[in-house]
């Protein structure tokens, strides 16, 4: 039964992650592309004014792959395999809480599932930790920014599974709705705690000693020596465009995921009903 229930979850994935190309691509991918015209033009900036000072200039590497293949072959490929993945990890899920979270339909359990996976894996940590374009963040900080991250992810996912469990203890002295409001109020609380202790990447030891304290990575105003602005900070609009973008192609995979993989769970764990007196009779 779990091994069909992960190749469910897989398809429901790979249709998820293509719905999430094709999103991606019409309305995320301009904005990728305004980001990384931003960073050469950027860069451009900063070596002319490296150069008028003496300092040496650093050469661009060449591109493994252009942009063209990235924008379309890489980014399909990479969100499609990515889908599949998170369709596995979806069923799997959706297994272990078969029978522990009440009597709920298949349906009804599969999108609730869905809604769940977005939120822990997606939709919380992105409240503190929001996705970024390129050019926006330094390479000497990759490797912190990701372990805060997943650390974030982690505990997104932890909180929700023990307010699930707490709600389900509540629901016998409080009712259904109370006991949810206590667990989703606990999960808030928690979580934000989390959140105030996890520091902004800005505030990361590498940028404090290079650039300052700032609530983030995002480029500011390149300035001259004579404290002149040579080249504007990061477009606003377009930082936030992108964001909402990957909001929104993170909640169309997950939603067709959840939407794809119900009727097929419905099917194969509905019980098939008894036959009527009138449908035996036309039988014979």
């Amino acid at each position: 039964m779990e091994k069909k229930l992960i190749l469910r979850g897989v398809l429901a994935g790979a249709v998820g992650g293509l719905l999430a190309f094709v999103f991606a691509r019409i309305f995320a991918e301009p904005k990728i592309q305004a980001a990384i015209d931003y960073e050469s033009a950027r860069d451009a900036a900063q070596s002319a004014l490296d150069k008028a000072l003496g300092l040496p200039v650093e050469s661009e590497g060449a591109e493994i792959f252009s942009r063209t293949v990235q924008a379309n072959v890489g980014i399909g490929v990479a969100l499609i395999l990515f889908g599949m993945a998170m369709g596995a990890l979806f069923a799997v899920t959706y297994a272990f809480c078969l029978g522990r979270v009440g009597n709920l339909r298949p349906r009804s359990l599969a999108l609730l599932v869905a809604a769940f996976c977005f939120l822990g894996l997606y939709g919380v940590p992105f409240v503190r930790y929001p996705a970024n374009p390129p050019s926006i963040g330094h390479p000497d900080t990759i490797q912190q920014r990701g372990n805060f991250y997943l650390l974030m992810v982690l505990a997104s996912i932890v909180f929700l599974v023990l307010a699930v469990m707490l709600g389900q203890r509540l629901k016998p002295r409080f009712g259904n709705w109370n006991a949810t409001l206590l667990a989703a109020g606990a999960f808030v609380v928690a979580i934000g705690i989390v959140m105030v202790l996890l520091p902004d990447f800005g505030h990361l030891a590498y940028n404090k000693e290079n650039y300052g304290l700032h609530d983030t990575e995002t480029p500011l105003p390149l300035k001259d020596a004579n404290g002149q602005i040579v080249f504007p900070g990061f477009d606003a609009d377009l930082l936030w465009d992108f964001r909402l973008y990957s909001v929104g192609a993170q909640l169309l995979m997950w939603a067709a995921i959840g939407l794809v993989f119900a009727p097929m769970a419905e099917r194969l764990l509905a019980p098939a009903r008894p036959a009527t007196p009138e449908q035996t009779a036309v039988s014979v």
